[in-house]
């Protein structure tokens, strides 16, 4: 009974139920990432994507492409940013404009909780992200944070360009080829670190 009331006054304040919200989609993701499951690492700084499993490599991919405007902690609609962050696969086109595209739940509850404190979003845009989140569906795509996130490959892109230039909307880019060797260790759920 004392833990009930305790939990009421804390969903009562919204400050102290953001922090819950983000202290548990912090823990889900960290214990997510234990697991013995491949997962992704994405260095912007070296333009490298790497598939790991445990803490051992098994696949690097070298000249990745990211957003044309850089990295941010907290990317805005239509900066041209990729956020840094851990997000995880929300989704798998297969027939996308980019060749096959794998959709991240961004914003995550950790990018909506840093915007809505610094007003860039209000309480009510906040919670449709963060509802949407911890019930596994995919946050709202059309806020002052962007979205429609993702790895992807270059469609009929040129390869030039891919090569000497980041120049994405957000998204990380590789070559349809390396797309086609990252497949088999993407799935729905599967783990993505941008750092």
């Amino acid at each position: 009974m004392m833990n009930f009331v305790v939990f009421q006054l804390l969903y009562r304040h919204r400050w102290a139920c953001a922090w819950l919200q983000l202290l548990l989609g912090c823990c889900l993701t960290a214990s997510s990432l234990a697991a013995d499951r491949p997962w992704l690492l994405i260095d912007t700084k070296s333009s490298t994507l790497m598939v790991i499993q445990g803490d051992r490599p098994i696949a690097k991919f070298s000249d990745v492409a990211i957003g044309r405007g850089g990295v941010a902690e907290q990317r805005l609609k239509d900066d041209n940013r990729t956020p840094l962050g851990r997000f995880r696969v929300m989704k798998i086109n297969k027939g996308s404009h980019y060749y096959r595209f794998y959709g991240l739940n961004y914003p995550t509850l950790e990018h909506a909780f840093r915007a809505w404190k610094k007003g860039i979003i209000d309480y009510r845009i906040y919670r449709q992200i963060s509802d949407a989140i911890l019930n596994h569906q995919e946050p709202p795509q059309d806020t002052p944070l962007g979205g429609h996130l993702g790895i992807h490959g270059l469609g009929q892109g040129d390869h030039r360009i891919h090569r000497n230039f980041h120049w994405t909307r957000g998204c990380i880019a590789l070559t349809n080829e390396q797309i086609d060797a990252l497949a088999p260790w993407i799935e729905v759920g599967t783990e993505v670190v941008i750092n």
